[in-house]
């Protein structure tokens, strides 16, 4: 595991500890020379998280629509910034950058982002471990909600247990290091 990509917020959040722990995490990426590949703004759990790696002399991709750089919230810093036309550019870019996916607290958007890359690890589209930073449980009511999937019958035990959640950057790192996927078909009842 060499690159780490991060999907969170443009905004800070209503809590201190989710820019706290967003610069934690930037800061264990440059510590452990992991680089970081993110959405490639300034602003909000995106630019604390950017400017903790590249304070510590990490590396930092970004991947981030030119419709954003026209409106200023692209990173000036960072090691490298590739711009592209569309959301699915980017995702798309940032998918194939990655070896590792995590989410940090964060809006609409990072729930879209975490949704597709772990949708694609279910259907078998990568292998890549992806994982969830549980910040002062942020992601408490999300969990609740996927043991519901699963109970209903539309997510697999094997699938659900493939996400990786923790509480502190180090652990969840480790753990994504160590990932080996499920080897289950995705379909509970194939008829």
């Amino acid at each position: 595991m060499k690159r780490v990509c991060i999907f969170c917020g443009s905004s800070p959040g209503a809590r201190p500890e989710y820019a706290a722990a967003a610069g934690h995490c930037g800061a264990v990426l440059a510590q452990r020379g992991l680089t970081l590949v993110y959405g490639g703004g300034n602003v909000g759990l995106m630019g604390t998280l950017a400017d903790a790696v590249l304070a510590g002399g990490g590396e930092v991709i970004g991947v981030i629509p030119r419709k954003f750089i026209e409106h200023g919230v692209d990173h000036q810093h960072v090691t490298s910034m590739i711009a592209v036309d569309t959301m699915h550019e980017r995702k798309q870019k940032m998918a194939e950058l990655a070896d590792a996916f995590i989410a940090l607290p964060g809006g609409i958007g990072t729930m879209e982002e975490f949704f597709e890359v772990f949708t694609w690890l279910q259907i078998g589209f990568h292998q890549k471990p992806v994982g969830l930073l549980n910040v002062s449980g942020f992601y408490h009511s999300l969990l609740a909600f996927l043991e519901h999937l699963r109970e209903e019958r539309f997510l697999k035990p094997e699938h659900l247990q493939g996400l990786l959640v923790e509480e502190r950057t180090e652990a969840l790192l480790d753990r994504l290091a160590g990932f080996a996927p499920a080897s289950v078909a995705k379909w509970i009842n194939r008829v």
